[in-house]
């Protein structure tokens, strides 16, 4: 039980203001709820069995202290990139989506977006550390403490009035 809280709490902590956070709470604006939530959840399920799967695999093959190395220069480079902004000039589409289903939508979008990311080498990270042994215990939590985070972001977003709300009201 210790190690799923450890495993939830971190992944919550590390989602918190992330980019696919942001990005599900902007789709809030495009798709319904209920379309979010489930192509949110499939994506989290696949991408972080995947990371945990390929950290248990690595922990069998690789010495434990290179993997706490490697690991960490990770977590280095995404603080330092954090800490420097994402400069990347990024073209806007026509807004248009080709894909007529909402829940493969927004998994595409999660899915593409979430590579890579923080949270996906902290499921990596957690995967390595703990083996194949402990890989259903962290797969359950980091999916958890990662659909939670974002969740929490979207209902935040539903619950909090807005600016015409509030001019309305006086």
């Amino acid at each position: 039980m210790l190690l799923f809280l450890k495993v939830f709490f971190t992944e919550f902590i590390a989602e918190m203001g992330d980019k696919t956070q942001l990005m599900l709470i902007a789709l809030t604006s495009k798709y319904k709820l209920r379309d979010i939530i489930l192509g949110t959840a499939a994506a989290i399920l696949i991408l972080n069995g995947l990371a945990v799967l390929a950290g248990g695999l690595v922990s069998e093959f690789i010495p434990d202290w290179l993997i706490k190395t490697i690991a960490a220069l990770a977590f280095l480079y995404f603080a330092a990139s954090t800490i420097a902004g994402d400069d990347d000039d990024e073209e806007e589409g026509s807004g248009k989506s080709k894909i007529k289903f909402a829940p493969l939508a927004v998994f595409c979008t999660f899915f593409i977006a979430e590579l890579g990311d923080k949270t996906q080498l902290t499921a990596i990270t957690f995967g390595a550390n703990e083996g194949m042994s402990a890989a259903l215990v962290v797969w359950i939590g980091c999916s958890l403490g990662l659909f939670a985070a974002d969740i929490l972001g979207i209902c935040l977003l539903y619950t909090s009035p807005s600016p015409r709300d509030a001019h309305e009201s006086r």
